[in-house]
């Protein structure tokens, strides 16, 4: 399952948020904020978008054998259908900025469930292996969207003070949904698992006509007096949100004037060079370590090694709840580059082991530890 411990690699970063940075504001002392009862709603909203990553993360590996066996899929086919989840993310991701800013945030997340939802259902129907392709896809490609409109959206409705914790929640949701989609998976068939996972696209959907617009967002579309009154609405009716209301409208007019041409060959300047290799860097560490493919086909890789297929991946999808609330509480205690550090030696540690135990059971050498070494591999990555 994949951790984003990082700031700026799980979460997407609005262009007004940092416009903030760029021009210094985000450092003048706005004075904190409490927690409103729309804040909380609007965020738990949001976030079953992220829940809905979790679905489609944890989907492939309980639904492997039903699939193959009611559709005669083979190992190469249904690794298609597995993987082609990712290709559709990679459209979702390209398309994602722009329609959020032609559309909102909201009014994207809104037609992202809808396609979502529409892709679930066509592979609960599916006849065959084109359309259970097909509706995978289509879930890639909304999720692909949501998982950058999600991050924004709150991190433009939350006050300064309270932006780090209401961010991370997303990663405690796709865990969340990661793990019931598995527990799920070994109570019903693939096509009634289908079928649930369309049940945080039905709450999103209905729920999101009660939440207001990003602020940051009409601001930037120059509709003053929505801006405001949604400002206030999100900070409370006795809060005083001038020097906040302020800040933003300093980041739009830093945005206005200069073009996206100029702030991406800014990236190119000698002094970013090591900022752009430590962050591309990371995030090619983050992808080819596996740690999706392992999600997608865990029901298998524990077959392979002699372990239960119904209480392995269960736990393992358990385990992801505890371990990203403790990520996200020792965040600010030892600092996001320690985490890393220490998160990707380990990873790499136990996908030795994994590899140690199968090269074992190949050699038929200490067979009897294969599957200890799996799951310990397993459960610790």
């Amino acid at each position: 399952m994949e951790r984003d411990g990082v700031e700026g690699l799980g979460s997407a970063t609005s262009p007004l948020l940092l416009a903030e940075k760029i021009t210094g504001d985000s450092n003048k002392p706005t004075g904190d904020h409490s927690i409103t009862p729309l804040l909380v709603f609007s965020t738990f909203v949001a976030l079953c978008g992220s829940f809905s990553y979790g679905c489609s993360v944890g989907y492939s590996s309980p639904a492997e054998s039903g699939i193959m066996e009611d559709l005669g899929l083979s190992v190469a086919a249904y690794s298609v259908f597995g993987s082609i989840v990712t290709i559709g993310g990679m459209i979702g991701a390209i398309l994602s900025g722009k329609m959020a800013d032609l559309i909102g945030r909201r009014g994207t997340m809104w037609i992202c469930q809808i396609v979502c939802m529409a892709g679930w259902l066509a592979i609960a129907s599916a006849k065959n292996a084109w359309c259970v392709d097909i509706g995978r896809f289509v879930v890639g490609v909304a999720i692909g969207i949501l998982t950058y409109v999600v991050p924004v959206y709150i991190s433009e409705i939350t006050p300064k003070n309270l932006r780090g914790r209401f961010t991370s929640a997303t990663q405690l949701l796709v865990c969340c949904g990661f793990a019931v989609t598995f527990f799920a998976g070994s109570i019903v068939g693939w096509r009634a698992l289908s079928l649930l996972a369309t049940i945080p696209n039905i709450v999103q959907i209905v729920c999101l006509f009660f939440v207001p617009e990003s602020p940051r967002w009409l601001a930037k579309l120059g509709r003053e007096k929505e801006f405001e009154a949604t400002l206030q609405r999100l900070r409370g009716t006795k809060s005083d949100i001038s020097e906040e209301a302020a800040d933003i409208r300093d980041a739009i007019e830093t945005l206005k004037h200069t073009s996206d041409e100029a702030r991406t060959l800014e990236l190119f300047q000698k002094r970013y060079a090591y900022a752009i290799i430590v962050g591309v860097g990371l995030i090619l560490l983050q992808t080819f370590g596996g740690n999706s493919a392992v999600s997608y086909y865990l029901g298998t890789i524990f077959a392979k090694a002699n372990v239960s297929t119904s209480v392995g991946p269960i736990v393992f999808a358990l385990l992801q709840i505890p371990i990203s609330i403790v990520t996200i509480l020792l965040m600010d205690l030892f600092g996001r580059r320690t985490l890393l550090m220490a998160s990707a030696t380990a990873s790499c540690l136990c996908s030795f082991l994994v590899g140690l135990s199968f090269c074992f059971q190949e050699l038929h050498y200490l067979k009897e530890f294969t599957p200890i070494l799996t799951v310990v591999g397993i459960m610790v990555t």
